[in-house]
């Protein structure tokens, strides 16, 4: 069988837990609902059933994938090309910041597998380039990051333009309000699957948001460390650049500092972890490569330089602290470009993370501080226990700490 080349080659061998339970639903043409995570192997469980019941190659869309980013878009395409690549499928993949004419041409050639981002599949269909009323399959895929950019209305506009009578799969790490709203309105009596507990941060681990401006996060995470009573902290950055870059000026400081980041030799990252370990390093500094793993007693702190952009990494950053049963604490600088991503967060694990501000440190204004007052977008409610900073605070409509 053509499909199972396409596996193999990948060298599948043993279905993960999602692609069991969703695969044979989708053959049998129920409606799925996926919650689970990324790296769980979502796209295969969806594309393998959907693939193998599409027979040979249509010049019309008869699947339709939509995806949040066209990072994700083009990832998931090359993944659906390689599984249909001893067939005579099509696959194309469509997303903004480029032209359109090369994509014009690939869908005028014709296309099995379409594979876009929501705002530009609406402009090719406004355009005329691109039809869907063939759409036997539609997958909604990471539909909670979908919600977060604002795409809801897009999709709609899309599932407006679809038949009616045909197979919808809709995989979310999380299912808000927003999202069964969805469901409810484009599915006919799903099928859910739910593959891993909800994660929430550890009761051990006392979790704040520090608002500032972008010119003093630098400022502010070296006030942090001079007011902690730390024993080893682990400070997270987004890219690279930016964990060397925090490296060096906590060395400035007279940190004690570690780097773990890809770029760094294998031999550089074993140095750094043995290091820290061992409390040679005080202060280690890294990418998400050391979220998830990583096997390191007693950290008592964590500091999100950087707000991560999946809430999944906030609970592997935060949970590198609070374990066996000791206490932690986690801090998370917010500037306001991280508003969307911190919204996404809490929507995750369900819960406000509170706001806090860090006494007698002289902050320039941002428009953060004015976050849960009257004709600002609700801030932290609720109460947390004492983290242990030296003279911080509460913003907001939190209580103030004692």
């Amino acid at each position: 069988m053509p499909m199972l080349e396409g596996v193999r080659a990948m060298g599948y061998v043993e279905p993960t837990p999602i692609q069991l339970r969703a695969i044979p639903l989708i053959l049998e043409g129920r409606d799925v609902i996926g919650s689970a995570q990324t790296g769980t192997g979502k796209t295969a469980a969806f594309a393998l059933p959907i693939l193998s019941q599409l027979g040979q190659h249509s010049p019309q869309p008869r699947v339709l994938v939509l995806e949040p980013t066209r990072e994700l878009a083009a990832q998931v395409e090359t993944a659906i090309h390689d599984f249909a690549r001893f067939t005579n499928l099509r696959t194309v993949v469509v997303f903004g910041g480029v032209g359109y004419g090369k994509q014009m041409d690939a869908l005028r050639d014709g296309v099995d597998v379409l594979v876009a981002t929501p705002g530009r599949l609406l402009d090719h269909v406004q355009r005329g380039t691109c039809k869907l009323d063939r759409i036997e399959f539609l997958v909604m895929d990471e539909a909670d990051r979908m919600l977060d950019m604002g795409f809801l209305p897009d999709v709609r506009r899309i599932l407006d333009r679809c038949p009616r009578d045909r197979h919808t799969s809709l995989f979310s790490a999380t299912i808000p309000p927003e999202i069964e709203t969805l469901i409810q309105w484009a599915m006919r009596d799903p099928q859910t699957i739910e593959i891993g507990a909800r994660r929430t941060p550890k009761d051990t681990v006392t979790h704040v948001i520090y608002p500032v401006s972008d010119s003093q996060k630098a400022d502010l995470v070296l006030e942090l460390l001079k007011r902690v009573n730390y024993e080893s902290v682990i400070v997270f950055c987004r890219t690279k650049h930016g964990a060397d870059r925090v490296a060096h000026l906590l060395k400035r400081s007279n940190h004690a500092v570690a780097v773990l980041h890809s770029n760094r030799t294998q031999r550089e990252r074993e140095q750094a972890l043995q290091g820290f370990r061992e409390g040679r390093f005080e202060v280690l500094v890294a990418t998400d490569i050391a979220a998830r793993g990583l096997d390191i007693a007693d950290v008592s702190h964590v500091v999100n330089y950087d707000v991560p952009q999946h809430p999944e990494d906030y609970i592997h950053r935060i949970g590198r602290t609070g374990r066996m049963a000791a206490a932690g604490d986690a801090y998370t600088l917010m500037v306001a470009e991280d508003i969307r991503h911190v919204n996404a967060i809490e929507r995750f694990i369900s819960q406000k993370i509170p706001r806090v501000k860090l006494e007698n440190f002289e902050y320039r204004y941002t428009a953060l501080f004015e976050e849960g007052k009257p004709g600002h977008p609700a801030g932290s409610g609720g109460r947390v226990r004492g983290a242990r900073v030296r003279g911080g605070y509460f913003c907001g409509p939190a209580r103030r700490r004692r």
